[in-house]
Parts: structure tokens; sequence; C-alpha cells
């Protein structure tokens, strides 16, 4: 049989549809959007055709629309510039985020604490990797201008009570920024309001769009700080030409997939717990993750006296396409920091296995993996623990 794919959070396929309806704007409407001339113009109307779209589906202004590379540089705005553009007013020099975030969210914050002078609070999690809303409202001071807690975990599928985090924040007069990259087209969405947030970072290749292409949600009138220098693009607050071929193939993608989510969250719940039930019942593996608040599709667990890059390396050769956490940090041999976070053991941290479903997902494919997770694990134990 073809490899079975069980890594849809580290990114989709480009949906068909989505594929068509980038076409014309890679041919016909292939002018810069910033040229004044009629086919530069042609190209501007589309873009803000696009962006009224979009707009018009978070419940949210145009100009509250950033296009963007995708979601690394949607977060490294919503991060830096906010940051940044706090310093500029005097205010906000203490910065709230969780040990569990994406990288690019906490490298941004990493950085400001190193070079900019800012002092960062980093956020206690339970051993399901949870935020308590009570540990948000207890780090918040007089000086805090910014907290960022991710919407869902995109290594053990962990669901943040963010809408109850961003009211917290609101009441307080901080601002807020949560990464929901994982969670459009997973998680119901009504709106950008239900995340009662100030910024909100989207990516189109987590929900069947293309790669290279994302957004941020900025809640007016807040004006961060661009993080990219040159052009007054986006309302000067992210320079550079306009992908319009991606930008219409990320609208198109979150007309199709996100309201009604494209991962079909029942059965893809049912399998998931098909393959937890399956990994629980064998030695040494233990699932990881909040099963009352996580993604539908996700199943994380470790597995002792092994490693990760082996597990992966076993799956792939039995045909299995998995993950041991953010693709972003494919062959790291560093333990995973969001496991750490979780008060997980270093050694177990380091044999992290991660299925993540997707609409194409099969009970084949599940009955296939769930034949062969036994023989990989027992196969790469080391031997004293063989059983």
């Amino acid at each position: 049989m073809s490899p079975v794919y069980l890594d849809y959070n580290a990114t989709t396929p480009l949906d068909p549809a989505v594929r068509l309806a980038m076409q014309p704007y890679g041919e016909g409407l292939w002018g810069n959007p910033s040229s004044v001339h009629q086919v530069g113009q042609a190209a501007r109307a589309a873009l803000d055709t696009c962006r009224y779209r979009l707009a018009s589906l978070w419940h949210a202004r145009p100009s509250e629309v950033v296009f963007t590379s995708g979601g690394t540089e949607a977060n490294n705005l919503a991060v830096l510039g906010t940051a940044r553009f706090l310093r500029a007013a005097g205010r906000g020099r203490h910065l709230i985020t969780s040990p569990i975030e994406h990288h690019a969210v906490l490298h941004a914050f990493q950085y400001l604490a190193r070079h900019e002078g800012f002092e960062v609070t980093y956020l206690p999690v339970d051993e399901r990797g949870r935020v308590a809303v009570s540990d948000v409202a207890a780090a918040l001071r007089p000086d805090t201008g910014l907290v960022s807690v991710m919407t869902a975990n995109n290594e053990v599928g962990t669901v943040q009570p963010v809408a109850e985090i961003g009211a917290l924040c609101r009441e307080r007069k901080v601002l807020f920024h949560t990464d929901a990259v994982q969670a459009f087209g997973k998680l119901p969405f009504q709106g950008m309001h239900q995340f009662q947030a100030d910024l909100v970072s989207v990516c189109a290749h987590k929900f069947y769009g293309p790669k290279g292409a994302g957004a941020l949600y900025i809640r007016s009138p807040l004006q961060p700080h661009p993080t990219q220098m040159g052009g007054g693009h986006e309302n000067e607050r992210r320079a550079g030409t306009e992908n319009l071929a991606a930008i219409a193939g990320l609208v198109a993608a979150f007309e199709r997939f996100v309201p009604e989510p494209v991962f079909p969250a029942e059965r893809l719940l049912n399998l998931s717990q098909e393959l937890a039930r399956a990994a629980a019942a064998l030695p040494g593996v233990t699932l990881r993750g909040d099963p009352g608040n996580r993604l539908p599709n996700t199943v994380a667990f470790t597995v002792t006296d092994t490693d990760s890059i082996a597990l992966m390396a076993g799956l792939d050769l039995a045909g299995v396409c998995a993950s041991s956490g953010s693709a972003c940090s494919a062959g790291s041999i560093e333990p995973s920091h969001v496991l750490q976070a979780m008060h997980v053991p270093a050694a177990e941290a380091n044999a992290l296995v991660r299925f993540s479903l997707g609409r194409e997902t099969t009970e084949a494919e599940i009955a296939h993996t769930v034949r062969v997770l036994p023989e990989v694990i027992q196969r790469l134990r080391r031997p004293a623990t063989r059983r």
C-alpha cells in the first residue's frame, strides 16, 4: 500500500479546488499590486477583493487583515512588532508566554529578552500541557504589555482556554496574541472575536491551502512595528510585494475549510482514539496531552528505552509517516521542549511519537498502523528492556 501519512499537523496537501482558485493570479493577474498602471491596478483590485473576503469570514475589518508568508512570520510580527510598539509608547516591558509555544513564538520572546531589554515570564503548564487562567492572572503586572498563548499545541494537541485568557487580558488592558495555526480547520470557528485576542496568527498549509501563505489578524487600532523593512505594503505593516496567487489560495482554503472544519472531528476522534488505545496497551508507552481538551486528530505518546529518531525511521520503514513533534524541529536531538515543560523526564521527552490525522485518513490506514506499531517499538527498544 501507499505510505500511511499521519503528519497532517506538519502540513496538508494542496486541495485541487484551491489550486484551481490560485491559477488566475499566477497567469492573467500577474502584475505588481503596487504599480500604478492598469496591469498593476488589476492585481491591486484582486488583492483588495481577497482582503475583503477574508475579513468577512473573520467578522473583522479589511484593515485588520495583514497577509504574511506563513505562520512563522505572522508570529514574529505579532510578538516582535507589538513589543517594539509598546516600548516606543513607553510601556509594557514585561511580557508573558508559555514554555510550550511553537519556536516561532518562543524564539521571538527569547530574542526580546536577550537583546532588547524585555522581561519575559513563562507560565507553568500542568502534566497535560494546559495553562491555567489563574496562573495568567497571577503573572500579570502593572508593566505587562503582551501575553501570548497558543490556541492548540502542535506536538500534543492540547487546546488552551484562550477565550478566558483573552477576556482576562482585555479586562486588565493587556494585549493578547494567540498562535491559532493548528486550530483553523480542526476546531469550530465563528470569527476572530471567539479568541478574545488582539492578534491571531493564521497559516494556509495547515488547512489544505498553499505553503508560503499566512495572515495576521490585528485588532484596530493596534499598529505593531514592521519586522520587515522596505516598501509600504500592507498599510506599512509588512514590507514586500504581495504573493497574490498564494493569498488567493489562503482565502479560498479559509472559505472552504474553516467555517465548516475540513478535519471531520467525530470520525477523526474515533480513529485517533483507536490509535491511542493501541499505543497505551504497549509496555513502556505513555499517552501525552489532555484527552479532554485536545485536537480531535492528534495522538501523542512517549516510549521508554528508545528515541524519536529511531522511532520515526522505524515507522517510516513500516510505511507510516509520523512525527516526533514540530516539523520545524525535525532532526533535532534535543528532547521536546513541550514535554519538558510538562515535566516529562528527558529520556522520555526524547522519544515522542505524534500521529496527526487528516480528512484522507482511512480505517485501513489506522489498522495498518496499529498492526505495525508493536513490532516497530519492540525492535527498536534497547535489548535489556525488550519483552
